[in-house]
Order: C-alpha cells, then sequence, then structure tokens
C-alpha cells in the first residue's frame, strides 16, 4: 500500500509535539513570572494617598515610633490608623497652616476619618494577625521593609504564600528580641543571625505547626 504522507511528515510531527511541550513550558514561566511581578503583587508601588505621609521623616528624622501611630499592633489583628486626633496632636503646632496638610484639617474639622488607601492588605481568605506575629519577635521590617527609609509607602514585599511560608518554614532566621521589634536596619537583625534558635524556643514557637493551613486559612 502507498503511504498515504510522506516520511519527513514523522519528523515535523515529533518537532511539533517537543515545539508544543516548550511552548507550554514558556507559557507557564511567562505566567510565573507575571504572577510574581509588580503588576500583580504590587511591591514597590507607591499609592495615592490623601496626603503624602512621609515614614522616612517621621520614624528616621524624627524617631516617632511605629506604636505611636499604629495603637493597636500589640493587641489586635490589625495595627491600626492614627486617627486624625494623633496627626493634629503635633501640626496643630507644626505646620499647622500647610497647604499639604489640608486634608487633615478638614478631617478634624468635620469629624470624618481620612480616607487613606491601604498598602499592605491580603486576600479576604488570608488570617494575618498583627499581635501574634509582635509577640512572637517578629519586627516590622519583616514584612513592610525599611519604611524609615520611604518617603512614600510602599510594599516592600509581595505578601503571596511563598513569601510567607519563607519565615513560616524558617523563624529563627527572623525573630528578634522584642525590645527590638520596631527598629530598622542592619544591627536589627543581628540577634536573629546569632540567637535565632534560642529565640524559637523561648517565644514557644513550635515550626511544624506553622505550616498548617488553618494557620492562615480559618
Amino acid at each position: 500500500m502507498a503511504q498515504i504522507f510522506h516520511p519527513s511528515t514523522n519528523t515535523l510531527s515529533k518537532a511539533m509535539i517537543f515545539g508544543g511541550l516548550f511552548v507550554l513550558a514558556a507559557l507557564a514561566i511567562a505566567w510565573d513570572r507575571i504572577n510574581r511581578s509588580a503588576y500583580v503583587t504590587e511591591a514597590n508601588v507607591v499609592r495615592d494617598q490623601p496626603v503624602p505621609f512621609s515614614h522616612e521623616h517621621h520614624v528616621s528624622g524624627l524617631g516617632i515610633d511605629c506604636r505611636y501611630c499604629h495603637t493597636t499592633v500589640e493587641t489586635s489583628a490589625f495595627a491600626g490608623m492614627p486617627a486624625t486626633e494623633i496627626c493634629m496632636s503635633c501640626h496643630s503646632q507644626i505646620w499647622k497652616d500647610s497647604q499639604m496638610l489640608a486634608p487633615v484639617r478638614e478631617s478634624m474639622r468635620t469629624d470624618k476619618p481620612i480616607a487613606w488607601t491601604r498598602v499592605h492588605d491580603v486576600p479576604d481568605f488570608v488570617y494575618f494577625n498583627h499581635s501574634i506575629h509582635v509577640a512572637k519577635g517578629i519586627g516590622c521590617e519583616s514584612c513592610h521593609g525599611r519604611v524609615d527609609k520611604m518617603p512614600l509607602m510602599r510594599r516592600a514585599h509581595s505578601l503571596q504564600m511563598g513569601w510567607c511560608l519563607e519565615c513560616h518554614r524558617h523563624p529563627e532566621q527572623f525573630v528578634r528580641e522584642l525590645d527590638e521589634i520596631y527598629d530598622f536596619g542592619p544591627a536589627a537583625h543581628s540577634t536573629a543571625r546569632e540567637h535565632g534558635a534560642e529565640l524559637v524556643k523561648e517565644y514557644g514557637i513550635d515550626a511544624k505547626q506553622l505550616l498548617d493551613c488553618w494557620i492562615c486559612h480559618r
């Protein structure tokens, strides 16, 4: 019986099969890159705010403690956004006529909170509690980055599951002394490098339990 297809068709079909596999692999890699990109994660993207608040100025320049503005970080799942009264405790005297701070004065006058744009926000199916992380020795910098060097606030990390699990798998690399929770810079990491394993034991951190799904998905 005469051949229906030319012998070269065998080579062509093999090339198409292997080529298809390479295309699928390339698409998978491209999808992964896009999913990790700033376009999706919004990492390192500055968000517009009603007032261009500078953490660099307030934290690094003035030395204001994180807890002065984020009052519930040690007692609640939500760290809390500063009430207008907190802002005005200083700005009723300092820069009190600045046009940049007009939204703050308007908020005080109308008794309506400032509509800040949330920068660090996880999906609704993710449970995150600030107070337990602080109590177990995780510093602000571990999740929020060097806010003391941010003129305008941005997300320093992706906040994706893989990034969170890096800490949950190796808590000894991130925990620090409780009096260093609100410190920033290389010195604040020295404790984890030198005494991380000891602190994990002291704080009663069960690394195996940290990998249970229910810890974050309740």
